[in-house]
Formats: C-alpha cells, sequence, structure tokens
C-alpha cells in the first residue's frame, strides 16, 4: 500500500504542475518545461526509496519487462498512477474553473513518433540510472529523469504535447489539453517504448539481466 500511495502521490503532482501551468497561462515557453522537471524530480527523490518513484504506466511496463518488477505489481502501480492523474484532473478543474482550454491539435504521424522516442529515451534513462548495478546507489538519478523530460518538452512538446506518460495522456484529455480521440496516440507509443527501451536496456547490459 505505501508503494501505491507513492507512485499516487507522485503522479498527482506531475499532473497537477502540468494543468496549473499550462492552463490560463500562455502555455509556452520556459516555465512549463521547467516546473513540471523540477517537480518530477524531487518526487522522485522523495518517492524513489519506497516504490522506485515511476509514476509513470510506461516506466512501470519498462521496468517490468526489465524483470524488476512483477506483472502484478504493475498493475497496481497503474491504477494507481491513472488515479492520482484523475485527481489531479479534477482539482486543476477546481482551480481553472471558467478558462477556456483549447485541446492541442496534433499530426498523428509526427506526434506518434515524438512520443515514442521521448518516451524511449526517458525510460531508457530510469532503467539506467535507477535500476542498473552499474549506477547503484547514485545521487543523481531523479536530476536525470527531470532533465529527460524537460528535454523533451522543449524539443517535441509543440509537435505532441509532450506527455511521454499515459497518465499524463488521461490526465490532459480530462483537464481538455488534448483530445479524447488522440488519446490512442500516446498509449500506444508510449507503451511501445517502454517495451522497446526495456529490450534496449537488456541487450546493452546483459550483466544486469
Amino acid at each position: 500500500m505505501n508503494k501505491l500511495l507513492t507512485e499516487f502521490i507522485g503522479t498527482f503532482f506531475l499532473v497537477l504542475t502540468i494543468g496549473c501551468t499550462v492552463i490560463g497561462t500562455a502555455g509556452t515557453g520556459v516555465i512549463p518545461p521547467l516546473a513540471i522537471a523540477a517537480v518530477l524530480m524531487v518526487m522522485v527523490y522523495a518517492g524513489g526509496h519506497v516504490s522506485g518513484a515511476h509514476y509513470n504506466p510506461a516506466v512501470t511496463v519498462g521496468v517490468m519487462v526489465r524483470g524488476r518488477c512483477t506483472p502484478a505489481d504493475a498493475i497496481g502501480y497503474i491504477i494507481a498512477q491513472c488515479a492520482g492523474a484523475f485527481a489531479a484532473a479534477l482539482v486543476v478543474g477546481f482551480f481553472k474553473a471558467g478558462v477556456a482550454v483549447t485541446p492541442v491539435e496534433i499530426d498523428t504521424t509526427k506526434a506518434l513518433i515524438a512520443e515514442f522516442l521521448f518516451t524511449f529515451a526517458l525510460v531508457y534513462v530510469v532503467l539506467n540510472v535507477a535500476t542498473a548495478k552499474g549506477t547503484a546507489n547514485n545521487s543523481f538519478y531523479g536530476l536525470a529523469i527531470g532533465s529527460t523530460v524537460m528535454a523533451g518538452a522543449f524539443a517535441v512538446g509543440g509537435i505532441s504535447g509532450g506527455a511521454f506518460n499515459p497518465a499524463v495522456a488521461l490526465g490532459i484529455t480530462l483537464m481538455g489539453l488534448s483530445s479524447l480521440a488522440n488519446i490512442w496516440v500516446f498509449l500506444v507509443a508510449n507503451v511501445a517504448a517502454g517495451i522497446a527501451a526495456a529490450l534496449v536496456f537488456k541487450t546493452v547490459n546483459p550483466q544486469d539481466v
């Protein structure tokens, strides 16, 4: 239960920060990516010793394929993450009541590729800095993970919306930042990238398998 609560809390604050920094603001520039990366970083440091601080179903899938999470635990994590995103969307709706929200328009093919690439980068970084023997007990894992999300937001946020996370995709859909018709793009690209990153990790790090 402690692990699930940790996953809920971390995902909640991640999605809450996304909604609060994007809705009712210009939604562009440096502030949203910096704030999102910062909250992810601190929540990873806060919860890493409890649950592993996934806060992302794609990361959970990657960790499961890598062999550090059972399917049963993965299901619990994903439910907790989605619940956190749902709760955050409700709070953002309360905070931003009456503020007009326009769903981002995306090119499906470009968005699929963008989401796959940077979700791959995110899960690959997580696996290498938080689960590999060679980086065990390091102090930089939270900074590395948060920085990857920030880089992705700056690089392709304007192309796909920069979710890199199915729970975030759920949250931004509930908040009206993304169309329900587009949620499959995030789910497919993010989960596929998580699996691919785990397979590449196992190939590059055979001593950790």
